[in-house]
């Protein structure tokens, strides 16, 4: 019984999972090269202090204005269960469209993969970091860095475009050149990530709960983010995201992390000079952060590939999965129809 993977353990990943469920026969597996859930929806905790936390990806949701049907039922589904809640701590900056809704997770953003991966009863598996895809007997052969292959029925990639195109295996010849170009024409923005970590009892004495800034080189968003979330509790320590611009993340993409991270710092300090000395920092580089260029459609009927044989049809189809939610130099809202990943599934 070789059921059906999914590869990443993100939002559309997770999502997919969870629709999945009841719908195939066999299990469903989901494998991610990281050590947890999240994928662009992350959330880090303390060294210290695990109920310190900071969103180091989307800081909160967007759904479009007057989002109804199917989609919707989505944000009813976080919403009655206490995974999304309004968003309604002050964020200088933000562009309000009318009509629309902001949410938060308060349990840190990555709570709405979690919840999605939890739904869908999948086996998750963690450092799990897939490198080939070949047909063996009629199934998909999926090889990672460590441990032996396994073999699928179905395998469904969310991972960006370049990772998509880096893997090996049987999975060369399936995308075409056509299709191949198509995928390339798809580039993405890159930036960096603090998390800043406080010891409980520290105050961070500033009026707002997250701001937009548009005159730093470095720095385009800072958070106070335990405050963002309404989490504010002498016994919790506070945390502070800062997200670089895109500028920024591209020019300093192979920069030695330390060293962007005393840039960041360096910016931080600039523009809050008032900050306390933090417990720990984690630095995270985005190098797909999101797509800037996605190519909108592709179109495929079921062809049969040269190296399969008769026997055997292999059948690749495409899907976008969402748009961006923004289109200006930001990158902190996201919702589960307006992620910006692919879903690419190999059945035979």
């Amino acid at each position: 019984m070789a059921g059906v993977l999914v590869v990443g353990a993100g939002l559309t990943g997770g999502a997919c999972a969870a629709l999945l469920r009841g719908a195939v026969r066999g299990r469903v597996v989901v494998w991610d090269k990281a050590r947890g859930a999240g994928g662009r929806m992350s959330t880090s905790r303390s060294e210290g202090d695990a109920a310190c936390s900071a969103d180091l990806g989307a800081q909160y949701v967007s759904p479009r204005a007057g989002r109804a049907g199917p989609r919707g039922s989505f944000y009813d589904e976080l919403l009655s269960h206490g995974i999304l809640k309004p968003l309604t701590a002050p964020i200088e900056g933000m562009v309000e469209k009318e009509g629309s809704c902001n949410y938060m997770a308060p349990q840190g953003i990555s709570s709405v993969v979690k919840y999605y991966l939890k739904q869908s009863g999948a086996e998750v598996f963690y450092g799990y970091h897939v490198t080939h895809i070949s047909l063996r007997d009629g199934k998909w052969e999926v090889s990672r860095k460590m441990g032996p292959p396994e073999l699928f029925d179905i395998v469904i990639l969310t991972m960006p475009v370049p990772q998509v195109l880096q893997l090996q295996g049987d999975i060369v010849n399936i995308i075409n050149e056509r299709q191949k170009q198509q995928l390339e024409a798809t580039s993405y923005s890159s930036r960096y990530a603090l998390g800043l970590f406080y010891e409980a009892g520290v105050c961070i004495d500033v009026p707002w709960a997250a701001k937009y800034i548009t005159d730093n080189p470095c720095i385009r968003f800072i958070s106070i983010d335990n405050k963002k979330r309404n989490i504010e509790s002498p016994e919790i320590g506070p945390s502070v995201v800062v997200h670089t611009t895109v500028t920024f993340g591209s020019e300093h993409l192979d920069s030695d992390p330390a060293e962007v991270q005393q840039l960041i710092l360096s910016h931080l300090e600039s523009i809050v000079p008032s900050l306390p000395k933090p417990a720990s920092v984690k630095c995270q580089k985005w190098r797909y952060s999101q797509p800037c260029h996605p190519t909108r459609w592709i179109s495929e009927e079921p062809t049969e590939s040269k190296y399969i044989g008769k026997r055997n049809r292999g059948r690749l189809c495409y899907k976008i999965c969402a748009q961006l939610s923004r289109t200006h130099d930001s990158s902190y809202s996201t919702s589960p129809d307006l992620w910006g990943r692919w879903i690419y599934l190999f059945q035979l």
